[in-house]
């Protein structure tokens, strides 16, 4: 299994003479012979990043949206996809895209909505909306209960792993609930936090959560701040990744 991160923040530190970066989060998994584009950031530097890697993005067999925010879904305006692909998400994002997003993913792909879990290729899960379990997370954003933000869960020798977009649900709503669909443990968390300084007590709470579950792997990125980035670096050895970055684990 092999996980490709095409859009960060910032470029990753091997592929930093390949890769362009930019606010929001895109990745490619391969698994099993299925390939997997998950999210798009904003413009086309997906699809630059894609090519300048190597990776032929004609060759995704499923597209998954985390969540209907700009900064990872309108991508997706610069697609150039030979054929119809399939695309997951929650039927929330045909109401809260933008409405350029919203006609491109009518008119150019097979839309599979799903509000809840689907498995839509053996061992992979989209998680659909997230149970709110938590109480210092809010599992909203800006007022919006943000029910169309999730994640995927995919099946490993060695426990779950978990995709995140934004994790405006909450990344340890997410993750319990991962746990909950698969019956796995925590094994890998790769994505947006959406952990700030200012929030202290939900970071608190949450290196607390992980504490408790004890995951071999955790790759915050995207919608973490620096502030953050060093206490989960303090307490788990963290590694930053960033666009052109990869990670491979056993599947």
């Amino acid at each position: 299994m092999k996980i490709t991160i095409l859009v960060e923040n910032q470029t990753g530190r091997i592929q930093n003479e390949l890769c362009a970066s930019e606010w929001g989060l895109s990745a490619v998994i391969s698994i099993n012979g299925v390939n997997i584009l998950f999210d798009t950031g904003h413009s086309d530097i997906y699809w630059q990043n894609a090519q300048k890697l190597g990776i032929d993005l004609n060759d995704v067999d499923f597209i998954a949206l985390s969540h209907h925010h700009w900064d990872h879904t309108e991508g997706l305006l610069s697609h150039i996809f030979k054929d119809k692909k399939k695309i997951i998400l929650h039927p929330d994002i045909l109401n809260n895209a933008s409405k350029d997003v919203i006609d491109i993913i009518k008119k150019d792909f097979e839309v599979i909505p799903s509000n809840g879990v689907l498995e839509f290729s053996p061992s992979i899960y989209f998680l659909g909306e997230i149970p709110r379990k938590f109480d210092y997370e809010k599992g909203t954003y800006k007022n919006n209960k943000m029910l169309d933000d999730t994640a995927l869960a995919i099946k490993s020798k060695n426990g779950v792993i978990v995709l995140t977009g934004c994790s405006h649900s909450g990344i340890s709503n997410i993750c319990e609930y991962a746990k909950k669909v698969t019956g796995q443990k925590l094994f890998a968390v790769i994505g947006g936090f959406h952990l700030f300084e200012d929030e202290g007590s939900v970071v608190e709470e949450t290196i607390k959560y992980f504490k408790n579950e004890k995951p071999d792997y955790l790759y915050p990125m995207h919608c973490v701040d620096f502030p953050v980035l060093v206490k989960l670096h303090n307490e788990f050895n963290i590694k930053k990744l960033g666009a052109g970055d990869t990670i491979e684990f056993e599947e």
